[in-house]
Protein backbone atom coordinates (compact mmCIF):
# COMPACT_ATOMS: atom_id res chain seq x y z
CA UNK A 1 0.00 0.00 0.00
CA UNK A 2 1.42 3.47 -0.84
CA UNK A 3 2.93 5.26 2.16
CA UNK A 4 0.39 8.09 1.88
CA UNK A 5 -2.52 5.74 2.28
CA UNK A 6 -0.83 3.81 5.05
CA UNK A 7 -0.36 7.01 7.02
CA UNK A 8 -3.88 8.13 6.31
CA UNK A 9 -5.30 4.83 7.52
CA UNK A 10 -3.75 5.75 10.83
CA UNK A 11 -4.42 9.45 10.71
CA UNK A 12 -7.95 9.56 9.41
CA UNK A 13 -9.07 7.63 12.43
CA UNK A 14 -8.27 10.51 14.70
CA UNK A 15 -11.23 12.49 14.60
CA UNK A 16 -12.63 15.10 15.22
CA UNK A 17 -13.39 17.08 14.09
CA UNK A 18 -13.08 16.33 16.14
CA UNK A 19 -11.34 17.98 17.62
CA UNK A 20 -12.80 17.23 17.76
CA UNK A 21 -12.53 17.35 18.68
CA UNK A 22 -12.75 18.48 21.23
CA UNK A 23 -10.16 20.41 23.08
CA UNK A 24 -11.07 17.79 21.31
CA UNK A 25 -8.76 19.36 23.43
CA UNK A 26 -10.97 19.52 25.24
CA UNK A 27 -12.78 19.95 21.87
CA UNK A 28 -10.61 17.69 20.38
CA UNK A 29 -7.64 17.35 22.58
CA UNK A 30 -5.84 14.56 20.86
CA UNK A 31 -3.68 12.06 22.71
CA UNK A 32 -3.45 8.34 23.12
CA UNK A 33 -4.65 7.87 26.66
CA UNK A 34 -8.05 6.84 27.88
CA UNK A 35 -9.34 8.01 31.25
CA UNK A 36 -11.76 5.63 32.91
CA UNK A 37 -13.81 6.83 35.84
CA UNK A 38 -13.44 4.59 38.87
CA UNK A 39 -16.83 5.64 40.10
CA UNK A 40 -19.56 4.38 37.83
CA UNK A 41 -22.91 6.06 38.30
CA UNK A 42 -25.21 4.09 40.57
CA UNK A 43 -27.84 2.18 38.66
CA UNK A 44 -31.14 3.96 38.52
CA UNK A 45 -34.15 2.30 40.02
CA UNK A 46 -35.98 0.32 37.42
CA UNK A 47 -35.97 -2.90 35.51
CA UNK A 48 -32.58 -4.06 34.32
CA UNK A 49 -32.27 -4.57 30.59
CA UNK A 50 -30.49 -7.49 28.90
CA UNK A 51 -27.05 -6.33 30.11
CA UNK A 52 -25.90 -5.59 33.66
CA UNK A 53 -23.78 -2.69 32.43
CA UNK A 54 -23.13 -0.74 29.25
CA UNK A 55 -19.68 0.75 28.68
CA UNK A 56 -19.76 4.15 27.00
CA UNK A 57 -16.86 6.07 25.46
CA UNK A 58 -16.60 9.73 24.47
CA UNK A 59 -14.25 12.73 24.39
CA UNK A 60 -14.23 15.42 27.11
CA UNK A 61 -15.01 18.18 24.65
CA UNK A 62 -17.89 20.35 23.57
CA UNK A 63 -18.68 18.51 20.35
CA UNK A 64 -19.45 15.50 22.56
CA UNK A 65 -21.77 17.51 24.79
CA UNK A 66 -24.65 15.07 24.27
CA UNK A 67 -22.65 12.56 26.29
CA UNK A 68 -21.43 15.15 28.79
CA UNK A 69 -24.90 16.50 29.50
CA UNK A 70 -26.59 13.10 29.25
CA UNK A 71 -24.38 11.84 32.06
CA UNK A 72 -24.35 15.02 34.12
CA UNK A 73 -28.15 15.31 34.14
CA UNK A 74 -28.73 11.57 34.60
CA UNK A 75 -30.79 11.33 31.40
CA UNK A 76 -28.87 8.41 29.94
CA UNK A 77 -28.94 6.45 33.19
CA UNK A 78 -32.66 7.06 33.60
CA UNK A 79 -33.38 5.44 30.24
CA UNK A 80 -31.18 2.48 31.14
CA UNK A 81 -33.09 1.79 34.34
CA UNK A 82 -31.32 -0.92 36.33
CA UNK A 83 -28.60 -1.37 33.72
CA UNK A 84 -25.55 0.50 34.96
CA UNK A 85 -23.84 3.09 32.74
CA UNK A 86 -20.05 3.04 32.97
CA UNK A 87 -18.13 5.65 30.99
CA UNK A 88 -14.58 6.09 29.78
CA UNK A 89 -13.18 9.23 28.17
CA UNK A 90 -10.69 9.30 25.30
CA UNK A 91 -8.49 11.95 23.76
CA UNK A 92 -8.21 10.43 20.31
CA UNK A 93 -10.30 8.52 17.81
CA UNK A 94 -7.89 5.62 17.29
CA UNK A 95 -7.83 4.70 20.97
CA UNK A 96 -11.63 4.76 21.14
CA UNK A 97 -11.92 2.51 18.08
CA UNK A 98 -9.35 0.14 19.60
CA UNK A 99 -11.37 0.04 22.81
CA UNK A 100 -14.54 -0.74 20.85
CA UNK A 101 -12.79 -3.52 18.95
CA UNK A 102 -11.41 -4.96 22.19
CA UNK A 103 -14.76 -4.83 23.97
CA UNK A 104 -13.53 -2.28 26.51
CA UNK A 105 -16.45 -0.08 25.47
CA UNK A 106 -19.73 -1.05 23.82
CA UNK A 107 -20.96 2.29 22.50
CA UNK A 108 -19.10 5.48 21.66
CA UNK A 109 -19.53 9.09 20.63
CA UNK A 110 -16.96 9.75 17.90
CA UNK A 111 -16.23 11.76 14.77
CA UNK A 112 -16.80 10.68 11.15
CA UNK A 113 -13.22 9.90 10.13
CA UNK A 114 -12.55 7.33 12.91
CA UNK A 115 -15.88 5.67 12.12
CA UNK A 116 -15.07 5.45 8.41
CA UNK A 117 -11.58 4.13 9.07
CA UNK A 118 -12.68 1.63 11.71
CA UNK A 119 -15.45 0.30 9.52
CA UNK A 120 -13.32 -0.07 6.39
CA UNK A 121 -10.32 -1.59 8.19
CA UNK A 122 -12.59 -4.27 9.65
CA UNK A 123 -14.20 -4.84 6.24
CA UNK A 124 -17.48 -3.65 7.67
CA UNK A 125 -17.56 -6.08 10.59
CA UNK A 126 -16.83 -4.08 13.74
CA UNK A 127 -19.25 -1.17 14.14
CA UNK A 128 -22.49 0.50 13.14
CA UNK A 129 -23.48 4.15 13.36
CA UNK A 130 -26.79 4.20 15.22
CA UNK A 131 -27.56 7.92 15.69
CA UNK A 132 -26.32 11.44 15.21
CA UNK A 133 -25.17 13.74 17.98
CA UNK A 134 -23.72 17.03 16.74
CA UNK A 135 -23.04 19.14 13.68
CA UNK A 136 -20.66 22.03 13.08
CA UNK A 137 -18.28 23.56 15.59
CA UNK A 138 -15.31 23.84 13.21
CA UNK A 139 -13.72 27.17 12.26
CA UNK A 140 -10.79 28.69 10.42
CA UNK A 141 -9.19 31.24 12.73
CA UNK A 142 -6.16 33.32 11.74
CA UNK A 143 -3.70 35.95 12.85
CA UNK A 144 -5.42 39.16 11.67
CA UNK A 145 -2.06 40.92 11.30
CA UNK A 146 -0.95 38.40 8.68
CA UNK A 147 -4.21 37.27 7.11
CA UNK A 148 -7.12 39.55 6.32
CA UNK A 149 -8.91 37.62 3.53
CA UNK A 150 -9.16 33.98 2.50
CA UNK A 151 -6.84 34.66 -0.44
CA UNK A 152 -4.16 35.70 2.05
CA UNK A 153 -3.84 32.08 3.21
CA UNK A 154 -1.56 31.31 0.28
CA UNK A 155 1.99 31.03 1.57
CA UNK A 156 0.90 30.82 5.21
CA UNK A 157 1.15 28.07 7.84
CA UNK A 158 -2.23 26.74 8.99
CA UNK A 159 -2.67 24.05 11.63
CA UNK A 160 -5.03 21.08 11.58
CA UNK A 161 -5.30 18.50 14.39
CA UNK A 162 -3.79 15.48 12.65
CA UNK A 163 -2.95 14.10 9.22
CA UNK A 164 -6.11 12.65 7.72
CA UNK A 165 -8.45 13.62 10.54
CA UNK A 166 -11.81 15.18 9.74
CA UNK A 167 -10.65 18.79 9.85
CA UNK A 168 -7.43 18.03 7.98
CA UNK A 169 -9.31 16.39 5.11
CA UNK A 170 -11.83 19.23 4.93
CA UNK A 171 -9.07 21.83 4.82
CA UNK A 172 -7.16 19.94 2.11
CA UNK A 173 -10.35 19.85 0.08
CA UNK A 174 -10.90 23.59 0.58
CA UNK A 175 -7.32 24.27 -0.59
CA UNK A 176 -7.86 22.16 -3.71
CA UNK A 177 -11.09 23.95 -4.51
CA UNK A 178 -9.20 27.24 -4.37
CA UNK A 179 -7.01 25.86 -7.15
CA UNK A 180 -3.93 25.71 -4.91
CA UNK A 181 -1.58 22.74 -4.60
CA UNK A 182 -0.53 21.19 -1.30
CA UNK A 183 0.95 17.73 -0.84
CA UNK A 184 -1.44 15.88 1.43
CA UNK A 185 1.22 13.76 3.13
CA UNK A 186 3.88 16.37 3.86
CA UNK A 187 1.55 19.36 4.10
CA UNK A 188 3.93 21.38 1.93
CA UNK A 189 2.69 23.53 -0.92
CA UNK A 190 0.86 26.77 -1.66
CA UNK A 191 -0.49 26.57 1.88
CA UNK A 192 1.62 24.84 4.53
CA UNK A 193 -0.62 22.49 6.50
CA UNK A 194 0.89 21.97 9.95
CA UNK A 195 -0.42 18.96 11.87
CA UNK A 196 -0.60 20.10 15.48
CA UNK A 197 -2.15 18.43 18.51
CA UNK A 198 -5.06 20.62 19.59
CA UNK A 199 -3.67 20.75 23.11
CA UNK A 200 -0.52 22.55 21.90
CA UNK A 201 -1.99 24.57 19.03
CA UNK A 202 -2.63 27.64 21.24
CA UNK A 203 1.04 27.67 22.25
CA UNK A 204 2.06 27.24 18.61
CA UNK A 205 -0.08 30.26 17.74
CA UNK A 206 1.39 32.36 20.55
CA UNK A 207 4.92 31.51 19.43
CA UNK A 208 4.16 32.51 15.85
CA UNK A 209 5.00 29.07 14.43
CA UNK A 210 1.55 28.94 12.81
CA UNK A 211 -0.50 31.73 11.24
CA UNK A 212 -3.89 30.19 11.93
CA UNK A 213 -5.77 26.93 12.31
CA UNK A 214 -8.72 24.95 10.91
CA UNK A 215 -9.92 23.40 14.15
CA UNK A 216 -12.94 22.35 16.20
CA UNK A 217 -14.33 24.08 19.24
CA UNK A 218 -13.25 25.05 21.77
CA UNK A 219 -9.75 25.21 20.23
CA UNK A 220 -10.95 27.86 17.79
CA UNK A 221 -12.30 30.06 20.59
CA UNK A 222 -9.11 29.50 22.61
CA UNK A 223 -7.16 30.97 19.69
CA UNK A 224 -9.59 33.87 19.36
CA UNK A 225 -9.04 34.60 23.05
CA UNK A 226 -5.34 34.90 22.19
CA UNK A 227 -6.03 37.48 19.49
CA UNK A 228 -6.89 35.37 16.46
CA UNK A 229 -9.87 36.24 14.26
CA UNK A 230 -12.51 33.89 12.89
CA UNK A 231 -12.28 33.99 9.10
CA UNK A 232 -14.56 31.08 8.14
CA UNK A 233 -17.10 28.81 9.81
CA UNK A 234 -16.94 25.45 8.02
CA UNK A 235 -20.70 25.01 8.31
CA UNK A 236 -21.13 27.75 5.68
CA UNK A 237 -19.54 25.41 3.14
CA UNK A 238 -22.19 22.71 3.57
CA UNK A 239 -25.79 22.41 2.32
CA UNK A 240 -28.14 23.74 5.01
CA UNK A 241 -24.95 24.55 6.98
CA UNK A 242 -24.97 21.05 8.48
CA UNK A 243 -22.30 18.35 8.56
CA UNK A 244 -21.63 15.55 11.00
CA UNK A 245 -18.96 16.23 13.59
CA UNK A 246 -20.05 13.63 16.18
CA UNK A 247 -22.26 10.55 15.94
CA UNK A 248 -22.89 7.40 17.97
CA UNK A 249 -21.31 4.06 17.11
CA UNK A 250 -21.84 0.63 18.64
CA UNK A 251 -19.99 -2.65 18.26
CA UNK A 252 -21.93 -5.02 16.04
CA UNK A 253 -21.54 -7.76 18.66
CA UNK A 254 -23.14 -5.65 21.39
CA UNK A 255 -25.89 -4.47 19.05
CA UNK A 256 -26.77 -8.06 18.17
CA UNK A 257 -26.71 -9.28 21.78
CA UNK A 258 -28.28 -6.24 23.50
CA UNK A 259 -30.50 -4.29 21.10
CA UNK A 260 -32.68 -3.12 23.99
CA UNK A 261 -29.68 -1.48 25.70
CA UNK A 262 -28.65 0.22 22.47
CA UNK A 263 -32.20 1.51 22.03
CA UNK A 264 -32.17 2.86 25.59
CA UNK A 265 -28.91 4.75 24.99
CA UNK A 266 -30.25 6.13 21.72
CA UNK A 267 -33.46 7.20 23.48
CA UNK A 268 -31.38 8.87 26.18
CA UNK A 269 -29.36 10.69 23.53
CA UNK A 270 -32.51 11.91 21.78
CA UNK A 271 -33.94 13.15 25.07
CA UNK A 272 -30.65 14.78 26.00
CA UNK A 273 -30.44 16.65 22.70
CA UNK A 274 -34.03 17.80 23.16
CA UNK A 275 -33.15 19.13 26.63
CA UNK A 276 -29.99 20.82 25.33
CA UNK A 277 -31.89 22.56 22.55
CA UNK A 278 -34.69 23.63 24.88
CA UNK A 279 -32.31 24.85 27.61
CA UNK A 280 -29.13 26.08 25.90
CA UNK A 281 -27.76 28.09 28.82
CA UNK A 282 -28.45 25.37 31.39
CA UNK A 283 -27.01 22.79 29.00
CA UNK A 284 -23.85 24.84 28.48
CA UNK A 285 -23.38 25.04 32.25
CA UNK A 286 -24.07 21.32 32.60
CA UNK A 287 -21.50 20.42 29.95
CA UNK A 288 -18.95 22.67 31.62
CA UNK A 289 -19.64 21.11 35.02
CA UNK A 290 -19.01 17.66 33.57
CA UNK A 291 -15.81 18.88 31.91
CA UNK A 292 -14.63 20.15 35.27
CA UNK A 293 -15.41 16.79 36.86
CA UNK A 294 -13.50 14.96 34.13
CA UNK A 295 -10.53 17.26 33.58
CA UNK A 296 -10.26 19.22 36.81
CA UNK A 297 -11.17 22.57 35.28
CA UNK A 298 -14.01 24.21 33.43
CA UNK A 299 -13.80 26.35 30.32
CA UNK A 300 -13.81 30.10 31.03
CA UNK A 301 -16.72 32.17 29.75
CA UNK A 302 -14.56 33.88 27.12
CA UNK A 303 -14.07 30.48 25.48
CA UNK A 304 -17.25 28.51 26.07
CA UNK A 305 -19.66 31.39 25.36
CA UNK A 306 -18.63 31.88 21.70
CA UNK A 307 -17.92 28.18 21.13
CA UNK A 308 -21.25 26.77 22.31
CA UNK A 309 -23.61 28.42 19.76
CA UNK A 310 -21.56 27.15 16.81
CA UNK A 311 -22.38 23.52 17.62
CA UNK A 312 -25.80 22.18 16.61
CA UNK A 313 -27.08 19.15 18.48
CA UNK A 314 -28.96 16.83 16.17
CA UNK A 315 -30.19 13.23 16.25
CA UNK A 316 -29.83 13.00 12.48
CA UNK A 317 -26.42 11.47 11.63
CA UNK A 318 -26.40 13.51 8.39
CA UNK A 319 -25.39 10.46 6.39
CA UNK A 320 -24.90 12.24 3.08
CA UNK A 321 -22.20 14.41 4.65
CA UNK A 322 -20.35 11.29 5.84
CA UNK A 323 -20.20 10.15 2.22
CA UNK A 324 -18.94 13.56 1.17
CA UNK A 325 -16.22 13.59 3.81
CA UNK A 326 -15.04 10.15 2.72
CA UNK A 327 -14.95 11.48 -0.83
CA UNK A 328 -12.73 14.38 0.23
CA UNK A 329 -10.15 11.91 1.60
CA UNK A 330 -10.25 9.89 -1.62
CA UNK A 331 -9.85 13.08 -3.67
CA UNK A 332 -6.81 14.08 -1.62
CA UNK A 333 -5.23 10.69 -2.28
CA UNK A 334 -5.34 9.75 1.38
CA UNK A 335 -7.88 6.96 1.15
CA UNK A 336 -8.90 4.33 -1.34
CA UNK A 337 -12.56 4.56 -2.21
CA UNK A 338 -14.31 2.90 0.75
CA UNK A 339 -17.34 0.65 0.67
CA UNK A 340 -19.57 2.14 3.39
CA UNK A 341 -22.55 -0.12 2.72
CA UNK A 342 -23.99 -1.20 6.06
CA UNK A 343 -22.19 1.38 8.18
CA UNK A 344 -25.57 2.64 9.47
CA UNK A 345 -28.28 0.89 11.45
CA UNK A 346 -30.82 3.58 12.28
CA UNK A 347 -33.65 1.22 13.22
CA UNK A 348 -33.47 2.04 16.95
CA UNK A 349 -33.21 5.77 16.27
CA UNK A 350 -36.15 5.82 13.89
CA UNK A 351 -38.20 3.75 16.34
CA UNK A 352 -37.48 6.31 19.06
CA UNK A 353 -38.22 9.25 16.77
CA UNK A 354 -41.48 7.70 15.64
CA UNK A 355 -42.53 7.22 19.27
CA UNK A 356 -41.81 10.92 19.81
CA UNK A 357 -44.01 11.83 16.87
CA UNK A 358 -41.04 12.92 14.79
CA UNK A 359 -39.98 12.12 11.25
CA UNK A 360 -37.56 9.30 10.54
CA UNK A 361 -34.05 10.12 9.26
CA UNK A 362 -32.18 8.71 6.27
CA UNK A 363 -29.11 6.51 6.08
CA UNK A 364 -28.43 7.73 2.51
CA UNK A 365 -28.57 4.17 1.24
CA UNK A 366 -25.73 3.07 3.52
CA UNK A 367 -27.85 1.12 6.00
CA UNK A 368 -27.86 -2.58 6.76
CA UNK A 369 -29.82 -4.56 4.21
Amino acid sequence: MPATRTILRRGIAAAAALPLLIGALASCGYGSEADESDKAAPAAKGEKLSADTVKLGYFPNLTHATALVGEQEGILQKELGGTQLKSTTFNAGPSEIEALNAGSIDIGFIGPSPAINGFTKSQGKNLRIVAGSASGGVKLVVDPKKIKTLDDLKGKKIATPQLGNTQDVSFLNWIAEKGWKTDAQSGKGDVSVVRSDNKITPDAYKSGSIDGAWVPEPTASKLVALGAKELLDESTLWPDEKFVITHIIVSQKFLKEHPDVVEAVVRGSVKTNAWINANPEKAKASANAKLKALTGKELPAEIIDPAWPSIAFTDDPLATTLQTQAGYAVKAGLLEKPDLSGIYDLSALNKVLKAEGRSEVSDAGLGVK
